[in-house]
């Protein structure tokens, strides 16, 4: 089975978790290679500049201070778990694609030419669209940090402690072309501790994740899987406003 990774190069939680991933990879299946486009926790891609503004302007200044040092420290101390590093680390290709955009017919004939029998998105921040889903004969799988169709959007770990949620939940899906509605390959669900934090979760929740990524590997594989609908519309969440931010902080949440 040949498989398309499609992520974003986030340096502060991603990294971990794909060393992880590829260290345990089954030896029946085969990495083409992994797409990679800029890091952008807003949903679509935005320059740097624009994400420090947004960054500080909702989150305010200490966040932004905190997640300025981790970033400063991964790029330069802490290199080695940079996605392009764990790549090279276990001799993985990165797929360039002749467009920055994945739905571009440059890149849908470019991702058509490497025949992958499945792509998965983790972190992707691109709306997959038709001809792009269409592509592996196994489909295209999402990891998502909510149980859908609970929690569809952006940041579902923070919506979830900001609304005093009790648990959580990691689901792995087919994609379609809606956002988060597709069947359900694998769902877990995990309790929310009184010492959880946002930081802590999003940890807690990319680790479970990726065992769920090797599970379902493992189920297509071996064609013993079932497609879940879903059931119910659920809620979709975007971006936090600073008026979401100061009702989780009063709620008695904390960042980490």
């Amino acid at each position: 089975m040949k498989i398309i990774f499609i992520t974003q190069n986030d340096v502060f939680y991603l990294g971990k978790s794909f060393d992880y991933l590829f260290s345990n990879f089954p030896d029946h299946s085969k990495i083409i290679g992994v797409i990679i486009s800029g890091f952008s926790p807003f949903g679509k891609p935005k320059s740097i500049i624009k994400r420090i503004i947004r960054s500080y302007n909702v989150f305010g200044l200490k966040f932004f201070l905190r997640y300025a040092f981790k970033y400063i420290y991964a790029t330069i101390f802490s290199r080695k778990y940079l996605i392009r590093n764990i790549l090279k680390k276990y001799r993985i290709n990165e797929i360039r694609l002749p467009n920055k955009n994945l739905n571009s017919l440059e890149s849908i004939n470019y991702i058509k030419s490497l025949e992958p029998d499945l792509i998965i998105s983790i972190s992707s921040n691109q709306i997959f669209k038709k001809q792009l889903i269409e592509i592996p004969k196994l489909g295209c799988l999402n990891l998502h940090t909510a149980l859908l169709p609970q929690y569809k959007g952006l940041m579902p770990v923070f919506w979830a402690l900001k609304n005093n949620e009790s648990k959580i939940g990691i689901t792995l899906f087919f994609m379609d072309e809606g956002i988060d509605t597709g069947d359900i390959l694998i769902q877990k669900t995990i309790l929310i501790e009184k010492e959880d934090t946002l930081e802590k979760l999003i940890i807690k929740t990319k680790n479970i994740g990726m065992n769920l990524i090797l599970e379902g590997i493992n189920m297509l594989h071996s064609g013993n899987f079932q497609r879940i609908k879903q059931i119910g519309n659920g809620k979709y969440y975007s971006f936090p406003t600073k008026k979401d931010i100061k009702e989780f902080l009063k709620n008695g949440k904390r960042f980490w």
